[in-house]
């Protein structure tokens, strides 16, 4: 039973990381994926050679099932924060999740209104892809249901936020957006992935803060969690290279190897995030990501 509320007991901490990034969230996030005019849109799809409409149809197609499988597995993460008491956190999270699902519902608005509602979209979800989000994130996030440990955490939110969010969603959003930006092309999508890119940003940022939070208080974590980075990153660019094996060159003349250096670049970066992370105190680790957050 509840014994203590913070309204009797203390505030919020209004300067910790997550109540920045939920401040964040209540400024930049509050976006309609109706708000946008696909008028061009549609023109512009019905102007593109099939080679194209096939490649940008793949991954608005991927980007929708895979919005919609991280929408639907976040639930049991927030309610181990919750179970935690970790409120600050629990309200950047209740943000997080709405975003989720307003992802799902903008690309699943692009892929009727200006895809033309095309059937049999599993037909991209290829092996790397369907392990990814058909087994090994519904798996680690619904493991929380029965196990809340640092380590179950830990094994779930690299999987999230390391592969699925850091590597697959940020560098496909890159991806996505340059493409589109270079050729001019279909601007309300244009629009509507600059601010899923936003909120693609505030979700990272938590989930690594959270990995460091768990690794500063229990180093031991850390051997688990490398392995775990090192046996998805593979599969992650697996997806890459699948998506990218139909076709014979480019559609839009980008070389692929840009984007498989800007994925390995981030990643890279946060892997070295973590890896400080083992020897810091929760001070430290906290100090670290808002002076990150205010950069």
């Amino acid at each position: 039973m509840r014994t203590e509320l913070q309204t009797t007991k203390a505030s919020l901490r209004r300067d910790s990381l997550p109540m920045r990034l939920y401040q964040k969230a209540k400024r930049f996030g509050t976006w309609d994926p109706y708000s946008f005019d696909l008028t061009r849109d549609r023109a512009d799809w019905a102007a593109l050679t099939d080679l194209q409409r096939d490649a940008l149809l793949q991954l608005t197609s991927l980007f929708q099932a895979g919005e919609e499988s991280v929408t639907l597995d976040l639930l049991p993460l927030i309610q181990v924060i919750a179970a935690e008491g970790r409120l600050e956190e629990e309200l950047f999270l209740t943000s997080f999740l709405w975003e989720e699902g307003k992802h799902t519902e903008f690309f699943r608005r692009v892929l009727d209104e200006v895809c033309g509602d095309p059937p049999d979209l599993d037909r991209y979800h290829r092996a790397s892809y369907r392990r990814l989000f058909y087994e090994e994130l519904p798996t680690a996030m619904n493991a929380l249901r029965d196990d809340p440990s640092p380590a179950a955490q830990a094994h779930a939110v690299v999987t999230y936020t390391m592969i699925v969010e850091g590597v697959l969603a940020e560098t496909g959003y890159y991806s996505y957006f340059e493409t589109l930006e270079q050729n001019d092309l279909l601007p309300g999508l244009r629009e509507g992935v600059a601010k899923l890119k936003q909120d693609e940003s505030r979700h990272i940022a938590y989930g690594v803060y959270l990995l460091a939070r768990l690794l500063a208080a229990d180093p031991e974590l850390w051997p688990a969690v490398e392995a775990r980075m090192h046996e998805l990153l593979p599969v992650a660019l697996g997806v890459v290279e699948e998506s990218l094996s139909a076709y014979d060159e480019p559609p839009f003349g980008l070389a692929p190897e840009v984007f498989v250096e800007y994925a390995m670049g981030q990643f890279g970066k946060r892997f070295a995030r973590l890896e400080r992370a083992r020897t810091q105190s929760l001070a430290e680790v906290e100090a670290e990501a808002e002076a990150d957050d205010a950069a």
